[in-house]
């Protein structure tokens, strides 16, 4: 009697679950906050604290039992977006990528006793590659629901171009859920520097906050503008889950330049002037000259 009262349980919980991350989708006024905080070098030079702010639509992708998938956007200005970054949720999920260092990943599996009851948040780039991944509990109590999460990262695209002092962010993520709509990542991270031979040296800990809040502003733009690239991004993002699910180890080289090349593709092959095929040739085209064992 007891394994079916937790079963019971743990179905209650788990569409409980699904039904806040699905109300992540919405219209938000998203504000960026970041700031270094302590070194234990006494002598390291803090970085300027980093503060932006946008309007950003999130689109419900998919929504099955098993999988929920996420897709923002930056409303940057009137008839101008961007695409940012997108969050796949898998429920009792056993593989994960994990982080290396800098953009190489390594496959890694959980048991099934790991995996249970818990959610992965999947995050990836702008152009759809691997960013990072976690996994944890949905928290219902005392009025609050909330997940956490401990992650390795690639560099934010804020510093990219900015830092080499440090090639790994290792990521506590907290995601909250409000009763209005309203939501937050909070984010306590360490920016490490993964030396040749495996070990690691603290270079700082920084402490992140981006808060969204619910707007009702019209985003039918934003929302047309995307209908019209789906199609494109949704090879991409096919062609790389075939890929990971082929390989145990994911590199790529001149990371900033293949985003690049992908929204060019993304420009070039939209709307009407969709090709599958073309498309498709392209993307793997691209991707094999930037992804280590990617056969075009």
């Amino acid at each position: 009697m007891e394994i079916l009262v937790d079963d019971i349980l743990n179905i209650k919980k788990k569409e409980l679950a699904r039904k806040l991350i699905c109300s992540l989708a919405g219209n938000y006024q998203v504000n960026f906050k970041f700031a270094e905080t302590f070194a234990p070098d006494e002598n390291y030079e803090y970085h300027d604290r980093e503060f932006s702010e946008a309007k950003e639509v999130v689109l419900l992708l998919e929504n099955s039992e098993d999988r929920i998938s996420l897709q923002h956007i930056l409303y940057v200005a009137d008839k101008m977006v961007i695409k940012h970054w997108r969050q796949d949720w898998i429920y009792e999920n056993r593989e994960f990528l994990s982080l290396v260092k800098d953009h190489e990943w390594e496959k890694i599996q959980i048991s099934e006793e790991e995996a249970k009851g818990t959610w992965t948040q999947k995050v990836y780039q702008v152009d759809d590659c691997p960013r990072y991944e976690g996994r944890g509990t949905w928290i219902h109590a005392d009025g609050r629901h909330f997940w956490e999460s401990q992650a390795d990262a690639a560099l934010p695209r804020r510093e990219i171009t900015k830092r080499s002092d440090y090639n790994l962010l290792r990521r506590f993520s907290h995601i909250e859920i409000f009763d209005n709509g309203d939501w937050v990542i909070e984010q306590d991270n360490q920016k490490i520097l993964k030396n040749l031979d495996g070990s690691e040296t603290l270079i700082c800990l920084e402490r992140g906050l981006e808060t969204f809040t619910v707007q009702n502003y019209d985003a039918s733009f934003a929302e047309e503008w995307w209908n019209n690239k789906k199609d494109f991004w949704a090879i991409v993002q096919n062609t790389w889950l075939d890929f990971i699910a082929e390989n145990d180890r994911i590199k790529i080289t001149e990371d900033e330049k293949l985003y690049m090349e992908q929204f060019k593709l993304a420009e070039k092959f939209t709307g009407e002037n969709f090709d599958e095929t073309e498309a498709t040739k392209a993307i793997r085209e691209l991707l094999s000259q930037h992804v280590e064992g990617f056969k075009a």
